[in-house]
C-alpha cells in the first residue's frame, strides 16, 4: 500500500482485506504505521492532510526551478556503426550534422533564460568529441556569463572515449567534467553491440575510460550498458566485466524505441518478460557481489530505491510526474531545433516532430507556451493518466510520452499494452519483494546505495 506522497506499508492478504473493508484492525502496531504514514485517520483529516499536502510538496519541488538539464546536440557524426542507436547517428558526416557557432551562442541565451539557479550542460551527438571546437566554444562563452549570472553549472558528456586527446582531457578537467561511457560487457560482446569499421571497440573504450580517469579522477567516469538480446544470456559476466574494471556502479539499460534500435527492434529486441528476467538474476548477482565485501550498484535500482525510501524528488527527469520532458528538460539539436527531451529529438528523426517546442532563436516563453508543451502538460501527469491513477507505484514513477507516440502514436497510449509501465511495474515488484522479504544484508546494501556517496551515472547514447 502506498500513501499520495509514497509511503509505504507491505500488510498481509488477510489484514489488507480488513482494512479495505474499514473493519477495525486489531494489530496495534500496524494501526500506527498506517496512521503515520498517512495511509488512515483515526479523528479530523484536516492535520493528517496538511501533513500529507507537506510531504507532497516536497516530492514535487522539482517543479519549482524550471527546466535545469539542458542538452547540447553538437553532432550526429559518428564513427560507430551500432545498430541499437536510438539517435539516428550519422557515418562520416564531414561536418554536415554539426552544430553551428550561431546556434550554439543561441542555446546558450536559451539555457540562462531558464530561471533554475542548477544547471546541468550534458554535451551529446552522435560523437560529440568530433565536433569538439563547438564544444569548446559553448562552455567558454557559458562561463563568460557566468561571472554575471551566478549560476551552479555541471558540464557533463556522453561519448565513447575514442577521441581523446591531451588538450581535451585538459579542457575537460579544467571544468570539471563529468563524463559517461557505454560499455557493453566483455570483449565480444561490446565489439558485437557496438561495431567499429577496423574492429577493437572494446579496447579503444577501455583506453580511453583509463585516460579519462586519470586526466579527471576515477569519480569522474561512468558508463552504462544497453541490452541486446544476446546481453540477456550474460548477466554475470556483463557484471564482472565492470567489476574488473573497478566501476562501482553499473546501469543495466534495456532498449530504446528510437532511431536505429526502433528499426533493428525485430532483430535485436526482446519481451518485457525477459528483461525482466535478465534483470532480477543480474541485481542478486549485484547482490552477492556487494555481500562479499565489493561496493557495486545497479544504478536503476538505486534511482527507484531512493523515490522508495526517501521522501525527496527524484532527479532523474525520466520518471518525474509532471513529466520532466520540457518542465525539467530542454535539448537544443545541431540544426537549432529546441525539443522537450532526448526521446524529443530521437522521435523527430523517425519523422514525428510532435515534442519540438521551437528554436533556439524564439523566447524562452514562445518555448514553454508551444503546443508541445501544452500536450506534455495535459498528459503528463501520471496520477491523472488511466492505469497509472489507481497503481500502487504511481508516488516513483513518471509517464512516458515519448515512448507512447512512439509505439502507439499518442502521448498517453494503453498502459495495459505499454513497455514502459510494463518493465516499471515488473522492476518496482522485484524491489519490493527486496524490501519485504529480503535479509538484513539486502537491506543494509540497498540502503548504502540510496544514502551513500553517490557516484555518477549518465545517459550515455
Amino acid at each position: 500500500m502506498t500513501s499520495e506522497a509514497g509511503d509505504f506499508q507491505v500488510l498481509d492478504e488477510a489484514t489488507f482485506a480488513s482494512f479495505a473493508r474499514r473493519e477495525p484492525l486489531i494489530d496495534k502496531t500496524t494501526l500506527r504505521n498506517l496512521e503515520a504514514k498517512h495511509l488512515l485517520y483515526k479523528t479530523s483529516p484536516e492535520t493528517a492532510v496538511r501533513l500529507l499536502a507537506t510531504k507532497l510538496r516536497t516530492r514535487k519541488s522539482f517543479l519549482r526551478g524550471g527546466p535545469s538539464l539542458h542538452i547540447f546536440v553538437v553532432t550526429l557524426g559518428c564513427d560507430h556503426g551500432c545498430h541499437y542507436c536510438q539517435v539516428s547517428r550519422r557515418l562520416h558526416s564531414g561536418g554536415r550534422y554539426d552544430m553551428s557557432l550561431e546556434t550554439a551562442a543561441a542555446a546558450v541565451d536559451r539555457l540562462f533564460d531558464s530561471p533554475s539557479p542548477n544547471l546541468t550542460v550534458e554535451f551529446q551527438g552522435g560523437e560529440p568529441l568530433l565536433a569538439f571546437p563547438v564544444i569548446r566554444h559553448i562552455v567558454e562563452l557559458i562561463q563568460a556569463r557566468n561571472v554575471h549570472e551566478g549560476r551552479q553549472i555541471v558540464f557533463t558528456i556522453t561519448s565513447t572515449l575514442h577521441h581523446l586527446t591531451d588538450e581535451i582531457l585538459d579542457f575537460m578537467r579544467i571544468h570539471d567534467f563529468q563524463v559517461s561511457t557505454s560499455l557493453d560487457g566483455p570483449r565480444d560482446l561490446h565489439d558485437a553491440n557496438r561495431p567499429l569499421p577496423g574492429g577493437g571497440a572494446h579496447e579503444l573504450t577501455i583506453e580511453g575510460i583509463q585516460r579519462a580517469r586519470q586526466a579527471l579522477g576515477q569519480g569522474s567516469v561512468s558508463a552504462l550498458t544497453t541490452l541486446t538480446r544476446r546481453s540477456l544470456e550474460r548477466p554475470n559476466e556483463i557484471v564482472d566485466e565492470y567489476v574488473r574494471l573497478g566501476f562501482r556502479s553499473i546501469f543495466l539499460r534495456p532498449l530504446s524505441p528510437y532511431g536505429f534500435a526502433k528499426k533493428s527492434e525485430r532483430r535485436l529486441g526482446y519481451t518485457v518478460e525477459d528483461y525482466l528476467r535478465f534483470y532480477r538474476a543480474a541485481l542478486g548477482y549485484i547482490l552477492e557481489i556487494n555481500r562479499n565485501g565489493h561496493l557495486i550498484e545497479e544504478a536503476y535500482a538505486k534511482i527507484l530505491l531512493s523515490s522508495i525510501l526517501t521522501p525527496f524528488p527524484t532527479t532523474y527527469v525520466d520518471l518525474r510526474s509532471p513529466v520532466g520532458s520540457g518542465f525539467g528538460t530542454l535539448v537544443y539539436n545541431y540544426d537549432g531545433g529546441v525539443y522537450a527531451s532526448d526521446e524529443g529529438r530521437m522521435l523527430k528523426e523517425l519523422g514525428n516532430d510532435t515534442l519540438r517546442v521551437g528554436s533556439v532563436t524564439d523566447a524562452y516563453q514562445t518555448l514553454m507556451r508551444s503546443p508541445a508543451m501544452e500536450l506534455l502538460a495535459a498528459s503528463g501527469l501520471s496520477e491523472t493518466l488511466p492505469g497509472c491513477s489507481d497503481c500502487a507505484f504511481v508516488p516513483y514513477c513518471g509517464p512516458d510520452p515519448a515512448g507512447s507516440l512512439s509505439r502507439h502514436g499518442d502521448p498517453v497510449g494503453h498502459r495495459a499494452e505499454s513497455e514502459h509501465c510494463q518493465r516499471h511495474t515488473g522492476l518496482f515488484e522485484i524491489l519490493f519483494d527486496h524490501l519485504a522479504n529480503g535479509d538484513s544484508a539486502t537491506l543494509e546494501i540497498f540502503d548504502n546505495w540510496v544514502h551513500g556517496v553517490p557516484p555518477v551515472v549518465k545517459a550515455a547514447n
